[in-house]
């Protein structure tokens, strides 16, 4: 009986030591693969290296798998420390950005240049004995409060609306970040010129656009900023405004003939939103093109830029200005169906005429382009750039360098065109400008060649 009895008393225990074991697996298998008690530490977001102007407050980003807990940042100049950041995340968020000020405290030396910032961050993990996972990264960071040197050299005397200028400066930071020209919402790039620290940008006026002001815009790696203002006597000018009948035989023609080459408009059946969508729509998808090629400016420095007046058929007539408002209506002028912008000028001579280019560059574009048909786009250097639309032929492809006096295409009526003609047109950094100017070899003196004239005494100190 006692054998019996301490068999199944080793039995019991067998099985209680199981069931124990069993509890205790199963528990370890839920602290391993519970998200309470989760292993991931936070992350630190920011450069190793910074720059501060201890004006504007520092931003440090802290995330979390799961959620956060609480935060300590301290800033040392090297031989003292201050708590500047601490605090406890009652909402337990997984990502949180950081705001540093730079403290009033006397603590830290108002002119030490270099400090150093260490950032700790803990999750809400019970992992680590209910301490959680920690993250600790520090930052080296130099104090920068002094604001970029700009200087304007020289410039176009005035600016057309619709027009170009030049502007030739000076910019130097030695943690320069961003460098631009602003106009209006536009930021126009700078090119290097001759030697380090000096630049030149071709700016436009959009011609829809009425008030003007030219600012050269420089700002360092701790948002230290400069602002030049470029002194240009501003012309205003006013537009050519038209309206022309919508006829059957016109939409019906070109206007279907667009549409039925584009799958996006091909079943467009109804008249007047045929028009629109073509004139309207397919234009804007269109020269979104033609603005995205022409937005680009080198970053290689260059010592001169020369270009001669534009001539690209011989013996033409304008026949359409830049920047025509046309505004298209159906049977009565109070039935208007759309409406949009003309930004070339369209020369006729002869049917298939040949079209040359005056300047050297590069071809960007040649191919068809909606409503400009057969169109190739060359870039002349410092962001401009010349279009050639409505082509029957052409003669180049995208990727070649055209020499002065080359033939690229011939007239034609493609796209948009009720006879054969050249749509030429001309864009300072992905902005359409007055044709006129750069087809005038003494307003290209003038506001060209002698403003490079003028900073390169500066430059070169002569």
């Amino acid at each position: 009986m006692r054998r019996r009895n301490n068999r199944r008393g080793k039995s019991k225990g067998k099985i209680v030591g199981i069931l124990l074991f069993l509890l205790v697996a199963a528990a370890a298998a839920y602290v391993y693969t519970a998200p309470n008690f989760e292993r991931v530490k936070p992350q630190i977001e920011g450069p190793d290296n910074m720059v501060w102007n201890r004006k504007d407050p520092l931003k440090i980003k802290i995330t979390d798998n799961q959620a956060l807990k609480d935060f300590e940042i301290v800033l040392s100049d090297g031989k003292n420390s201050i708590i500047v950041g601490k605090d406890t995340f009652s909402d337990k968020p997984k990502e949180k950005i950081l705001s540093i000020k730079y403290p009033k405290s006397k603590t830290i030396d108002k002119n030490a240049k270099e400090l150093k910032l260490e950032v700790t961050a803990h999750d809400s993990s019970f992992w680590n004995l209910l301490q959680g996972n920690s993250v600790k990264k520090i930052f080296n960071i130099s104090v920068d409060s002094k604001r970029p040197n700009v200087n304007i050299l020289s410039n176009s005397y005035s600016i057309t609306q619709g027009g170009s200028a030049l502007v030739v400066f000076q910019a130097y930071d030695e943690n320069m970040d961003s460098l631009y020209v602003q106009v209006g919402k536009k930021k126009f790039k700078a090119q290097p010129y001759k030697k380090e620290g000096y630049y030149a940008a071709l700016i436009a006026w959009p011609f829809q656009q009425k008030g003007f002001s030219a600012k050269v815009i420089a700002i360092d790696q701790a948002k230290n900023k400069r602002v030049a203002n470029v002194p240009l006597y501003i012309k205003s000018r006013k537009y050519k405004v038209s309206w022309i009948r919508a006829k059957d035989k016109f939409i019906d023609g070109k206007i279907t003939d667009l549409a039925s080459s584009d799958p996006e408009y091909s079943d467009i059946e109804e008249r007047l939103e045929k028009l629109k969508i073509i004139n309207e729509t397919m234009r804007e998808k269109n020269e979104e093109v033609i603005h995205a090629l022409g937005e680009k400016v080198s970053d290689e420095m260059f010592n001169e830029w020369k270009i001669k007046k534009f001539y690209p058929l011989k013996n033409s007539a304008i026949v359409a200005k830049f920047g025509d408002e046309r505004h298209y209506y159906y049977k009565n002028k109070s039935n208007e169906v759309s409406a949009s912008y003309h930004v070339g000028y369209d020369m006729a001579s002869t049917k298939m005429a040949d079209i040359k280019t005056s300047n050297p560059g590069t071809v960007v574009y040649a191919n068809e382009n909606g409503i400009y048909g057969n169109m190739p786009m060359i870039d002349h250097g410092l962001g401009l750039y010349t279009l050639y639309g409505h082509c029957s032929q052409l003669f180049v492809k995208e990727g070649d360098e055209i020499g002065t006096g080359e033939v690229i295409a011939k007239t034609g009526m493609t796209g948009l065109a009720l006879g054969d003609h050249l749509h030429f047109g001309v864009l300072v950094q992905g902005v359409e400008v007055r044709p006129i100017e750069w087809l005038d070899q003494k307003w290209i003196e003038k506001n060209i060649d002698n403003v490079f004239k003028v900073a390169n005494k500066i430059i070169d100190g002569k």
